[in-house]
């Protein structure tokens, strides 16, 4: 399952990820963030808060998430993970060379940090 937030006026998204990630949860999302994209031709942020990746339900479901990631990283500007989780904390290092935003961690305690950085514009 994959609680998610479009958070308003600031175009944020949040997503906390809690149990195994199924299509439905990225067919949700799309529905919520494309108009807003369609509309503002960017998303400024996205916030993956997250106590640990539950991984997918399915292949069927990890395929949905990569073709959410191709269609729609070339329309975030920055993405911020909040976790305290090893495999969390390295993700901006292992993602970072895959696509085009600028990714940050942030441990838990650094949650409101996170959103400040999100929300701060680009130069």
């Amino acid at each position: 399952m994959l609680k998610h937030r479009l958070i308003l006026p600031e175009g944020i998204l949040l997503l906390e990820p809690t149990e195994p990630l199924e299509v439905s949860d990225f067919e949700a999302v799309v529905a919520e963030v494309d108009p807003y994209i369609a509309e503002r031709g960017k998303l400024p942020g996205v916030l993956i808060h997250a106590v640990s990746f539950p991984g997918w339900a399915s292949i069927a479901a990890a395929i949905a998430h990569l073709r959410f990631v191709e269609s729609h990283h070339a329309k975030i500007s920055k993405l911020a993970v909040v976790s305290d989780n090893l495999l969390l904390r390295e993700f901006p290092s292992l993602v970072g060379h895959l696509i085009d935003v600028d990714v940050r961690h942030f441990p838990e305690s650094g949650y409101d940090e996170a959103f400040v950085w999100l929300e701060q514009q680009e130069d």
